[in-house]
């Protein structure tokens, strides 16, 4: 049977109250996507609004000058389409999907946690043994799920975000409502990180975690892997 994906981005246009920009990170939506596609599987986007998805500008370069996946993303029609008219997080049951997927872009922050539909299904995917997946700031999806125990599904799991070091970097910690690290290590999560901007990615039991832009590609690879494992088990 064909894999099937639920992929959930942000719709949060807005870096707080700062007026600032801010939205999905086209890489890492781009590279996950195409290297789940192009491996036939099924993906189905979703935000918590529905509807058009915001795109950090500071992901994109004039046509022409972006990485190749991203400028693939840019040329294809049929998937600009399907970003401008997302589905709602909360019309779906992440358990009826073999992994639930969160790219990420500093949006996340603000309307992942807090949106009903998205922490139903994390949790239902989770508790259906399903996989969930994150890059980057894609992790703030996971912070406000429980297992049917009551428990944080990230505690003690390795587990892997966007770092405070990189936050920090990037001259955003104190506009982001809370620090993704701090946060999942004080969920039990056990946090392990590389040094900033380098690739990283980790798999522990049905959590598939990335760091930064960069570690798009290797989630997605941990991620197909972990699907043909479940296919062939």
């Amino acid at each position: 049977m064909t894999p099937r994906i639920l992929m959930i981005v942000t719709s949060n246009a807005r870096l707080g109250d700062t007026g600032k920009p801010t939205g999905l990170w086209a890489e890492e939506l781009a590279v996950p996507y195409y290297a789940l596609v192009d491996a036939g599987v099924e993906v189905t986007l979703a935000s918590p609004a529905g509807g058009p998805t915001p795109i950090d500008p500071g992901s994109l370069k004039p046509m022409g000058e972006n990485d190749p996946v991203v400028e693939r993303f840019l040329a294809d029609a049929a998937l600009q389409a399907r970003i401008a008219a997302t589905s709602k997080a909360a019309d779906w049951d992440g358990a009826q999907f073999d992994a639930v997927f969160f790219p990420g872009g500093h949006g996340t922050m603000w309307d992942l946690p807090h949106d009903a539909g998205v922490t139903r299904a994390v949790e239902r995917a989770f508790a259906a043994r399903k996989l969930i997946a994150s890059v980057c700031h894609g992790a703030a999806g996971l912070v406000t799920a429980l297992r049917p125990d009551g428990q944080s599904i990230v505690k003690g799991l390795r587990v892997n975000a966007f770092t405070d070091a990189e936050e920090v970097a990037v001259g955003l910690e104190t506009v982001v409502p809370f620090l993704l690290e701090t946060r999942l290590r004080q969920l039990g999560g056990k946090f392990e990180g590389a040094a900033n901007w380098q690739p990283f990615a980790i798999r522990d039991g049905q959590l598939i975690t990335g760091q930064n832009p960069q570690s798009s590609h290797l989630v997605a690879l941990e991620l197909l892997a972990a699907l043909r494992g479940v296919a062939q088990g």
